[in-house]
């Protein structure tokens, strides 16, 4: 039904639901970049359903219904709206690169921006008058969306620093059922920035992304740490 980068939706029996299937691959420079690394799947998987699974408790509503094995789950068929929010703790990445800040500077307030879902552009930078002018989403979809990311922001770096991590930054995606607004995708390191708060090791997809090397042993440590707190 749909392949992306790092995972693959397939229809089932029940035409409300779909079966998500995380595959072994790590991308840099959306998707230019690629290299096959074996058992990536089934750790982001993990990640993912235990932090979804972390965040409903709290009230957030998700697309995940459950774990089907260690690669796959099943989530709600939603509409899926075609904006990408990401959100900023600390400067890192473009933003660094853009503005001029130091790799680490704590900023003075949560920074909202958010992308165009589409990798054939290359998810651009979009503001909130270009997203109401092509239709995109409208002034309170996208008023639930910063809501809703504020909310997740809060909770994750709750959850995040008992496990001795720093949320640095992430990347939101959301969709519709019915007209109601929830979490879809993934969040695991590899749509997070994660830095250990002792050491400011990057814990994250920076390792691919940098050359840094140990990518799934960092990955694997944040699932450890995660499953230690949750």
């Amino acid at each position: 039904m749909y392949e992306g980068k790092s995972k693959i939706l397939q229809p089932c029996a029940d035409d409300n639901t779909l079966i998500m299937h995380y595959k072994d691959y790590a991308t840099s420079l959306n998707g230019k970049c690629r290299e096959e690394i074996h058992g990536k799947g089934k750790i982001n998987a993990a990640i993912s359903n235990l932090i979804f699974r972390y965040l409903e408790k709290n009230n957030v509503e998700t697309h995940l219904i459950e774990a089907i094995d260690e690669t796959s789950a099943a989530v709600k068929k939603a509409e899926i709206i075609m904006v990408e929010v990401i959100v900023r703790n600390l400067a890192a990445g473009s933003f660094c690169k853009k503005y001029g800040v130091p790799e680490g500077q704590r900023l003075k307030n949560t920074v909202l921006e958010f992308c165009v879902k589409s990798d054939q552009l290359d998810d651009p930078p979009i503001n909130i008058s270009q997203i109401t002018a092509i239709g995109l989403a409208t002034q309170s979809e996208l008023a639930e969306l910063m809501q809703q990311a504020l909310i997740i922001n809060g909770l994750l770096c709750e959850l995040f620093t008992r496990a001795g991590l720093q949320l640095v930054d992430f990347k939101l995606e959301f969709g519709k059922i019915g007209g109601k607004i929830i979490l879809c995708d993934e969040i695991s390191p590899d749509s997070c920035r994660l830095w250990d708060i002792k050491t400011g090791d990057k814990m994250d997809k920076d390792r691919f992304r940098l050359n840094l090397g140990g990518l799934l042993d960092s990955y694997k440590d944040v699932l450890r740490r995660l499953e230690n707190v949750v």
